[in-house]
């Protein structure tokens, strides 16, 4: 992979407009500085961080090659500096990572990502996680994985909880999870430098295992991927959006190998790759959030 050019490009340039509206959303949400003051009193990141220092495996050039090497070169490709700390953590029976750390980034995969991803593959994936670290991702992504359990503690000492359900606070924050991910894969395609790389990634994340990825099950995801591109998500009525982003852990690859597409077919990729810039002034570079999307979370 020594041929991969070097991506110095801040993360703004290339951030999907659907992920930038639902940040700007998810800001002017009422009762968000309350939950962010409890999220750093009960010491949130602390406490992952315990938690995967005292249950996951360290990953070190001499114990997992196989997942150091890939995972500096992707740092060196998308110029993130310092090395965050990267964890492996036991099988799940599906492809998992995930990033948390403000203070201290920390990157983590499980044993799936190693065992069932090739080198470059990796690259697509840490890329995908390493965009998390140069934004404001971090801190709304670790808030949205611990939500359940803040507002417990919430309910149990302050009478804050009802303000943060009643405004629809949560569902504003998982929606803006299933929109940075197209954010995300733009950070990781640049980091693999590779579109077939992108859709076998993809397709693994969705749970399909190496033997069953075959000409024609790789050219019917992309053609599936092509038809998603008709729907238009910005246009999908509000309850939609509410039922089918709650459930934000989900890979959503086809609808992501979609999004990722149409960057591809616009120019945008190549150019940023090629020169560093965009070919043209294509988005308004501040889009304002669609007032009707934030009223109607707001009244939930």
């Amino acid at each position: 992979m020594t041929d991969k050019r070097f991506i110095r490009i801040n993360p703004e340039i290339y951030q999907h407009p659907f992920d930038r509206k639902a940040l700007a959303s998810l800001e002017k949400m009422p009762g968000l500085s309350f939950l962010m003051k409890k999220v750093n009193e009960y010491g949130i990141e602390r406490i992952l961080r315990m938690q995967t220092l005292g249950s996951e495996f360290k990953v070190t050039p001499r114990n997992f090659p196989k997942l150091y090497n890939p995972f500096v070169e992707t740092c060196q490709i998308l110029d993130v500096n310092p090395l965050p700390e990267l964890y492996l953590s036991p099988g799940r029976g599906q492809i998992n990572t995930y990033a948390f750390g403000v203070e201290k980034p920390t990157i983590g995969v499980n044993l799936e990502a190693m065992e069932w991803l090739t080198n470059e593959e990796l690259c697509f994936a840490f890329g995908h996680e390493l965009i998390r670290i140069k934004g404001k991702y971090m801190t709304y992504q670790q808030m949205a994985y611990v939500m359940p359990t803040i507002k417990g503690l919430i309910a149990s000492t302050t009478f804050g909880l009802g303000a943060i359900a009643s405004n629809g606070l949560e569902l504003a924050l998982l929606n803006w999870i299933v929109m940075s991910k197209f954010t995300a894969d733009r950070s990781a395609l640049l980091a693999c430098q590779n579109l077939e790389v992108a859709i076998t990634t993809l397709m693994k994340l969705a749970g399909l295992p190496e033997e069953y990825l075959t000409d024609d099950t790789i050219n019917d995801f992309e053609d599936q991927a092509r038809e998603f591109m008709t729907t238009n998500l910005d246009n999908l009525d509000q309850i939609t959006k509410v039922f089918s982003f709650m459930e934000f852990r989900l890979s959503w690859s086809v609808m992501r190998m979609a999004e990722l597409l149409k960057w591809v077919d616009s120019g945008e990729y190549q150019s940023l790759l090629d020169t560093g810039k965009l070919p043209q002034k294509t988005e308004d570079p501040d889009p304002e959030p669609n007032p009707s999307d934030w009223d109607f979370i707001s009244k939930l």
